[in-house]
């Protein structure tokens, strides 16, 4: 067990605190071990009908995984350590996905990256005010996995491949529009929602959809149509050129805007990402999604943009990567095809 994770039951509800404040509770592997030896333990447990999942305290709910480790091992390790961390993280992600009792994911604050993959499997998952939502890997050279290609490829209007390239971030409100929360709460109400869930876990969705607050209209709802629109292709090309189009002949701010964010992402992983979701949208399982996305990771780990992109944003925090390859033209399909080729039998990704 760890200090960074608290485990607790309130009568026939189990309750899981993320406990890592100085690092928005950012998940480490002895975290995933420790949810996931709980989440087992309260599946066979019939005195158990609901689990919650929140954090303990601070400003988010969970900033991702554990980014230092990762590109630590990457640099030192040949990627050991990293592809263990993403192995057993994906295997909670499944074991939640699969999960036989409702899971009640509090996303008050920010919740990103491996954030995510803890909180959108979960049957009910609850946005407030401060929910900032964002899949922010292709500017650090990684690609929105823990089930991001399963989760962002269901989106509609290709919501999901907007976010899973710009990693822009959505508020609470925004993320109940786009159906990645199933309620909205004021942050005040959140303690009592969770009183009442303890209370009467047999009827959680009674409980969450009587609490009074409706939120603010989502704000991405204006561009939704221009999403729609220049991110309509699995062709990093056609997009880019989408949006340069409408810069030229209509002055868009907006497209300019989208333009740059992507100008500043890895092009390799912009163009992983974009292979991700298209093939994930292909997959009837959840497994076979996690199967691929470990293939990824385990390429994406060891290629030279993972290591810059997390020097560039997290280490040094100069924002000046220097990608490699250095344009879209430049990633080639064969490379592409190296990231997502099957690995040996003995090294294939396998759920617990």
């Amino acid at each position: 067990m760890t200090d960074d994770i608290l485990i607790h039951t309130h009568g026939r509800v189990g309750h899981i605190s993320l406990n890592r404040p100085k690092a928005i509770h950012a998940l480490t592997l002895d975290m995933c071990h420790a949810m996931s030896a709980a989440l087992a333990k309260w599946a066979d447990d019939d005195a158990i009908e609901a689990v919650i999942l929140d954090h303990a305290e601070g400003r988010g709910f969970c900033a991702g995984g554990d980014i230092n480790l990762l590109r630590k091992s990457a640099l030192e390790d040949g990627g050991v350590k990293g592809r263990q961390f993403f192995h057993d993280e994906y295997q909670l992600n499944h074991q939640m996905m699969t999960y036989p009792k409702p899971i009640v994911a509090f996303m008050d604050g920010i919740t990103m990256g491996g954030g995510v993959g803890i909180a959108l499997p979960a049957k009910f998952r609850v946005a407030t005010e401060n929910t900032r939502f964002a899949m922010p890997e292709t500017g650090i050279g990684l690609f929105p996995d823990v089930g991001g290609g399963w989760h962002l490829s269901r989106l509609g209007g290709r919501l999901g491949q907007f976010l899973a390239l710009t990693g822009a971030r959505l508020d609470g409100a925004e993320c109940l529009w786009a159906g990645l929360a199933t309620h909205y709460l004021p942050s005040e109400m959140l303690a009592d929602a969770k009183a009442r869930i303890i209370e009467k876990p047999g009827r959680i969705s009674g409980v969450l959809a009587e609490m009074p607050g409706s939120p603010p209209k989502a704000r991405i709802e204006e561009n939704a149509d221009r999403i729609a629109k220049h991110f309509a292709s699995d062709r990093l090309e056609d997009i880019l050129a989408s949006l340069e189009a409408d810069v030229e002949n209509n002055g868009s701010e907006w497209a300019a805007k989208e333009r740059d964010t992507l100008g500043t992402k890895s092009p390799q992983t912009l163009k992983v990402a974009l292979r991700q979701l298209a093939e994930s949208a292909k997959l009837d399982s959840f497994e076979d999604n996690m199967r691929m996305e470990y293939r990824i990771g385990s390429r994406v780990l060891l290629r030279p943009d993972f290591a810059e992109g997390v020097r560039a944003v997290i280490v040094d925090k100069t924002h000046d990567p220097r990608w490699t390859p250095a344009t879209p033209e430049e990633v080639s399909e064969e490379l592409l095809d190296s990231i997502f080729a099957p690995l040996p039998a003995d090294e294939e990704w396998k759920p617990l």
